[in-house]
């Protein structure tokens, strides 16, 4: 007989209801036991078919009150551009040589950004950053001239989304220890940057149901109505 844990047991909340997002955001940290700072995710079931291109959902946000991580920051660039990376808090710059560590296996990085100009370059990773969501893409302002500004946005909380396959977007949208208000401020930010990012080709309802939970907690329904509150 399977035995249930007691951290589950532990559990509280109707996890068969909608709760309005300001008691949803309670219940993810009453619940979240683990010893470590656990994050908060976002997991938003859209009304779209991935596998069609007009229906595709991507993009970027900026969370207002961060994403409570350190993000290691690779930028592609030479000459002036690799200057400005570096000064604006990059964690490691480079262009030829750069890319052949990636190639090579070097991975310390958590996003990579490229000037425009270096794109030939880049375009040799692409089965190694692709699989990974790490290619750099201009829609999502990972490819651009402006790389002090990219760098900032990234460590200052820009985080990117994208649906899989299922039609679903998962998003980490703060830690347990920021405070109701800052969580709050983070998951409207994301759902509203998702509904700016509705593809013409999207048909019926589009945001279908939304759900939160910490990394090792129980997830919970959010009432679609009180997003918008």
């Amino acid at each position: 007989m399977t035995k249930t844990a007691k951290r589950i047991k532990a559990w509280t909340g109707d996890r068969n209801v909608a709760h309005a997002v300001t008691d949803a955001v309670k219940l993810v940290k009453e619940n979240a036991k683990a010893k470590f700072d656990e994050s908060v995710e976002v997991a938003v079931n859209l009304g779209v078919d991935p596998r069609h291109a007009d229906q595709q959902v991507r993009g970027v946000v900026n969370l207002p009150s961060g994403t409570g991580r350190d993000v290691r920051v690779a930028v592609i660039a030479k000459d002036a551009k690799a200057a400005e990376a570096t000064a604006a808090g990059a964690d490691v710059v480079g262009a030829e040589d750069l890319v052949e560590r990636i190639q090579g296996g070097f991975m310390d990085f958590d996003r990579v950004i490229a000037t425009p100009d270096m794109m030939a370059l880049v375009g040799r990773l692409g089965k190694i950053l692709g699989p990974r969501g790490l290619m750099p893409n201009p829609r999502v302002g990972t490819v651009t001239p402006n790389v002090a500004q990219a760098v900032k946005d990234a460590k200052g909380g820009a985080i990117e989304f994208r649906v899989e396959k299922s039609g679903i977007v998962h998003a980490g949208v703060g830690k347990v220890s920021f405070t109701d208000d800052a969580l709050l401020i983070n998951v409207r930010a994301l759902v509203d940057a998702l509904n700016k990012a509705k593809p013409a080709g999207a048909k019926g309802v589009y945001m279908k149901k939304v759900s939160m939970s910490s990394t090792m907690g129980p997830g919970f329904t959010v009432d679609l109505g009180s997003l918008s509150a």
